[in-house]
Order: C-alpha cells, then sequence, then structure tokens
C-alpha cells in the first residue's frame, strides 16, 4: 500500500491563495450575503412587525443566527490566540494528521469512532421517527416504493391488472397496462421489502441513514485523517435533510449506501490501487444504478473520467514516485468495476421485459409516455409532450409541468443549491466552507477535487427537468454529503495552517460557527428560530396525518367488513392522492378512482362482496352507499 505523506514532511503546499486571504473572502462573501438578505427585511416596517410577532429570524433562520460571526470573526483576528496558541504550539494531534493509516492500533481506533457515528445517526433518524408513530407515507412516489417491495416479497416482478376495469385502480407512479407494477427501478423496493422481511418498511431506511454516515467517516478518513472522518460522519448524523428524509420511503436513501460504498472505496482504490476496491466501488455503483440511474451516472462521472485518463496512463499520478501498473494489471482492475455495472444492468433489463415487454423499456419510461408525457425529460417538455398526448393521460397531474426554459433551468438550479445548503448544514457555513476549500487547494489535492466535481456533475445532470424538486433539493440530495466533507475537510485545513498556528481564536470561532448551525438545525428556540428540521417534520406531517384520518374514518365505516372506496378526486390539490391499494388488489379494503358518482352503483357491482363507500376529497365527505347516509 502507498500511504499519503505526512503533510509534515512534504514540501510546502502550493495554494491558489494563503489560508488567510481565504478565510477573509469567505468572511466578506458571507457578510455580504447574510447583510442582503437580513437589512431590507428590517427597513421593511411590515416585515420587522411581523419578525417581531413571530420568529425574530424568519421562518426560515438561514442568515440572522450567524450575524454575531460578523462581529466575532474580526475580533478573533485581531485577538490572535494568546493561551491556545501556547497550548497547541508544541503539539499537533496524530489524530489529525496520523500516516500511515492501515496500522493496527489506529483501525481499531478507527472502528471505535465509526460506531460512535453510527450510533449518532441511527439514535437520531429513530428519535425523529417518533415524530411520525402510526402515520402512513406522506408522498405518491412512497405508496409506489411500497407496492413494489410487497411484489418483490411475494416472488413477483408485477401483478396483471384489474381485468374488468383497470382504470379504477390507476394509481400515482405505478404502470397499470395489463401489468400493476412500480414505475421505479427495482434497488429501492429491494431495499424496504428487507426492512418488512427483519421489522418494518421504516426500519431499512433507518439502517440506510446509519451506514451512510458511517461510510462518510471512513470516506473522510481515507481522504484526510480521523479526525476529518469523525467530524464529517457526525455532521451527517445531526444533518436535518439526512435525517428527514431517512424517515421517507424514498429511493435517496437507498441510494446513499450504493454511493458511499462506491465512493469510499474508489478514492482507497487510488490511493493502494488495491483489486478488491475496484469490485467493492462497482457493486456500490451498480447498486446506487439500480435504484436512481441518473443520479448514479451524475455522481459517478468524474470518478469514470478519471478512471479511463488512468487506464490509458497506468498511474492515478498522486503517488511518488509513481509506479504504473502493467496493461493485465489495469485490466483486471476494470474488469472488477465493470462486471458488477453489467449484472446491475441486467437486472434492470429483466425487469423492463418482465413489466412492458421490451428489454429496452423500463416502466419509469413507459409510464411518461402514456400517463404524463409532459413531464419528460430535457428543454421544452411542455412542447414536446403535448405533441405526444394520448388518451390515458392524467390531464391535471400533468399539466402540473412547466415549459422548461433556460431562465427555468437557471432558476431551478439555484434553488436546488440553496435548498442543499439550507437542508445539509446551513447557507453560509457551507458557502463559506466551499469558497475557502477551492481557494485553498494545493496541486496534491486531486482526489479532493472529484468530490466537488461530483456535486458539479450531478446538479448538470438535473438542469434539463422542469421541476426543483421536494424541498427544493431532491434531485441533488446526494450531493449532502460531499458538501459536509467540504465542510469537514474545511475545517481540518484551518486547524492544521501553519499560518493560522497564531490564530486558534479563529479556529475556535470556526467551531461555534459550525456549532451553531447545528443548533439552528435541530433546536427550536422560542421565539428566536424554529429547527430547520421541526419545520420539515411538519410539513411531512400533514398529509401523513390526512392520509391517515382517510383510513381511520374508513375503518370505522366498514365495521371489519370488506370495502371498495370509491374517491372522486379533488382536481385542485394535486399533493394528495387516496388511490392505494395492495399490489394484488386483494385487501380488506380496496380505493378506486372515479369521476362521475352516478357511475357507482354499476361499478359498485363488480364488487358484490364488499361495502360500497363514497369519498369526494374535495369536501373530504363520505357516503356509505348501502346504509343511504353520510358522515
Amino acid at each position: 500500500m502507498n500511504p499519503i505523506p505526512n503533510l509534515d514532511q512534504a514540501p510546502p503546499p502550493r495554494n491558489w491563495v494563503s489560508f488567510k486571504n481565504a478565510l477573509i473572502v469567505a468572511y466578506l462573501v458571507c457578510a455580504a450575503v447574510l447583510l442582503w438578505n437580513e437589512i431590507p427585511v428590517w427597513l421593511n416596517e411590515e416585515s420587522q412587525q411581523e419578525r417581531f410577532a413571530g420568529w425574530l429570524s424568519g421562518r426560515e433562520p438561514d442568515w440572522l443566527p450567524f450575524l454575531p460571526f460578523l462581529i466575532l470573526f474580526p475580533l478573533c483576528f485581531l485577538g490572535g490566540g494568546g493561551f491556545l496558541n501556547r497550548a497547541s504550539s508544541g503539539s499537533k494531534s496524530e489524530e489529525w494528521s496520523e500516516s500511515p493509516r492501515d496500522e493496527k492500533p489506529r483501525l481499531v481506533m478507527a472502528w471505535g469512532l465509526s460506531l460512535v457515528v453510527g450510533s449518532v445517526a441511527f439514535l437520531m433518524a429513530h428519535w425523529t421517527s417518533h415524530e411520525f408513530d402510526g402515520l402512513p407515507p406522506a408522498y405518491h412516489d412512497e405508496y409506489s416504493y411500497l407496492l413494489q417491495a410487497e411484489t418483490f416479497l411475494n416472488g413477483k416482478w408485477s401483478y396483471p391488472s384489474f381485468k374488468e376495469y383497470p382504470e379504477l385502480f390507476n394509481q400515482m407512479h405505478v404502470l397499470n397496462e395489463g401489468e400493476f407494477a412500480s414505475r421505479y427501478f427495482p434497488g429501492t423496493g429491494a431495499w424496504i421489502s428487507l426492512g418488512m422481511l427483519v421489522s418494518n418498511e421504516w426500519f431499512a431506511h433507518l439502517l440506510a441513514q446509519t451506514f451512510a454516515a458511517i461510510m462518510i467517516f471512513w470516506t473522510g478518513r481515507e481522504l484526510a485523517n480521523s479526525g476529518t472522518g469523525l467530524l464529517a460522519g457526525l455532521l451527517f448524523a445531526l444533518s436535518p435533510g439526512m435525517i428527514l428524509f431517512s424517515n421517507l420511503l424514498l429511493a435517496h436513501h437507498p441510494t446513499l449506501v450504493g454511493l458511499t460504498i462506491f465512493l469510499w472505496a474508489f478514492v482507497r482504490m487510488i490511493r493502494t490501487d488495491c483489486l478488491t476496491m475496484s469490485w467493492v466501488a462497482g457493486i456500490g455503483l451498480a447498486y446506487s444504478m439500480i435504484c436512481r440511474p441518473m443520479t448514479a451516472a451524475g455522481f459517478g462521472l468524474p470518478f469514470g473520467v478519471l478512471f479511463v485518463w488512468w487506464w490509458i496512463r497506468g498511474s492515478w499520478g498522486i503517488e511518488n514516485p509513481e509506479k504504473p501498473l502493467s496493461f493485465r494489471q489495469r485490466s483486471f482492475r476494470t474488469i472488477g468495476l465493470a462486471i458488477p455495472l453489467i449484472i446491475g444492468f441486467a437486472v434492470v433489463m429483466v425487469q423492463n421485459k418482465q413489466i412492458t415487454g421490451d428489454l429496452c423499456t423500463s416502466p419509469y419510461q413507459l409510464y411518461t409516455d402514456i400517463y404524463t408525457p409532459r413531464h419528460v425529460y430535457g428543454f421544452n417538455n411542455v412542447v414536446r409532450g403535448e405533441q405526444a398526448l394520448g388518451p390515458k393521460v392524467l390531464e391535471n397531474y400533468d399539466q402540473w409541468a412547466e415549459n422548461l426554459t433556460p431562465q427555468l433551468a437557471l432558476k431551478n438550479g439555484f434553488i436546488r443549491i440553496e435548498n442543499s445548503w439550507r437542508w445539509t448544514l446551513g447557507i453560509i457555513p457551507i458557502l463559506a466552507s466551499v469558497i475557502i476549500f477551492l481557494l485553498t487547494m494545493r496541486s496534491d489535492d486531486r482526489r479532493w477535487w472529484l468530490i466537488f466535481l461530483a456535486i458539479v456533475s450531478l446538479h448538470v445532470a438535473h438542469i434539463p427537468y422542469w421541476f426543483s424538486g421536494i424541498f427544493g433539493w431532491h434531485y441533488v440530495f446526494e450531493t449532502g454529503p460531499l458538501w459536509i466533507l467540504i465542510v469537514a475537510e474545511t475545517t481540518r485545513r484551518l486547524w492544521s495552517d501553519r499560518a493560522m498556528s497564531s490564530q486558534r481564536l479563529v479556529c475556535v470561532c470556526w467551531m461555534l460557527f459550525l456549532g451553531t448551525s447545528v443548533l439552528v438545525n435541530l433546536v427550536t428556540i422560542k421565539p428566536v428560530w424554529p429547527a430547520t428540521l421541526d419545520r420539515g417534520v411538519a410539513e411531512v406531517r400533514y398529509p401523513r396525518t390526512l392520509y391517515s384520518e382517510f383510513r381511520e374514518q374508513i375503518e370505522d365505516l366498514r365495521d371489519q367488513s370488506p370495502a371498495i372506496v370509491f374517491v372522486i378526486p379533488d382536481l385542485s390539490d394535486r399533493s394528495m392522492d387516496y388511490v392505494t391499494n395492495p399490489p394484488s388488489l386483494d385487501g380488506p379494503v380496496l380505493v378506486a378512482r372515479i369521476s362521475d358518482p352516478d357511475e357507482v352503483e354499476s361499478l359498485a357491482a363488480l364488487f358484490p362482496g364488499r361495502v360500497p363507500i363514497l369519498f369526494d376529497a374535495h369536501t373530504r365527505s363520505f357516503e356509505m352507499l348501502e346504509k343511504g347516509r353520510s358522515q
């Protein structure tokens, strides 16, 4: 193995600018952004009164909590370090500059730290899950993934559509063209089904959060040292967006499992040229691909470009002196990376064949073509989609799409960056970290460039989509761990920079800066700010409560008798869709979609053993048809 040289023995790094200058630039930019957003609020009488009557920092406390640091940072610069400098001048913690990293004592300590990170991640996710105890999922996508998981548990790729009248059971994000199946790729359903086997559908996502946090620790350690890994892992475990999404049955956390495996194995492979790591990286990327293919491709693109360059050159260009691998050795590593990907493609093609009848047509693509053509990927999506409208288009949902223009794409790009920072750690802390990170890049920081380029690539891959995403960022959710790694590395550079050894107060102030962000994210302090996590929980709990009330009222009405509930959709509310069913369409309660209440009597005849109930989603009123009364 070729350990990264000890920084103390390496030649002076060649930075673009000195660390002090980078810190000053970050301070000036962040101060300008903070004041630009906060001053207009206090110059407007109406917004002033709103702040004083509600939250002093506003509903989204991105700015005001960090205002004290505009004063504190300059004072820390002027104050130097005093006792802190003398106390630390003779010692640089080995944990923050360890080499070699694979010695047994270091590995034992690292495993202990990774268990701490994993425990914090699991406990935070599990603690938040109590906010949703007994409540069903919130989003259409979650019900589709649940249907997929139940289908897989029964050993099937799909179930047949309801023969007599398939349109009754049209469900959001579920293909219903002879085969009744989720439109999504198989990785997420498989992951959720594992949770169902051992506990419940939510358990697997809590484990995914735990595993991803541990892998972020190991990645940070591989890229730098245990201190960097520990900080990155803990920030990930305490990130409000990561905690919240670990309680949503979406594809992101299963995808993170694959991508964090891939990330750790690939950067380790660069350092060690280990053949096993090529296989591990391939397995991780392949699994993320069968969860979210475009995300896996966008995330992995910079790594793929580097891998091709390495294959041609024979060396990563990082170790010194370099020892190029032979063509045979490079080929074995290429095979190790490629075979899992080929298997992943094969799994997707088998699913395609079983559900759509064509190896190259995915359920996702077929669903878009039939039901939501305006949601197609790419610019001018509405214009192109309207040229392919068919008889089964879900008009209300399909017309939600905006036509993607360069202006809308640019707007969405800013929204995704802003919200990915907000929900990962905080806008100001990540902005400051990114500026310092980029300005202090060294000539030997090639693996860190991969982290940044993966973020850029994933954002670019989603530019040609008209929707900014759930919470304004879910399409680029998987950049969250990468932003956190950048924050952790920036912190390491701050503490290890020789020029900053006389400015230890600045380092302490930086840690308070990050701590304030964690506090704002997790702890509501009335009337100063609402915690970011609490706001997300409230937003998710609302639709989950409505779905729960819907099911509870059905249970009260049917009185243990099998029921068929006919839903008249509320066309003014696209977010709620009550038509969710088990894939076999044989549960004690079935929910069907109708547009004309006069059809209920004839449709009820298709279900002679079930009590017919009518539900108007707009008025949220039920009617027991057999008993002739309403509630």
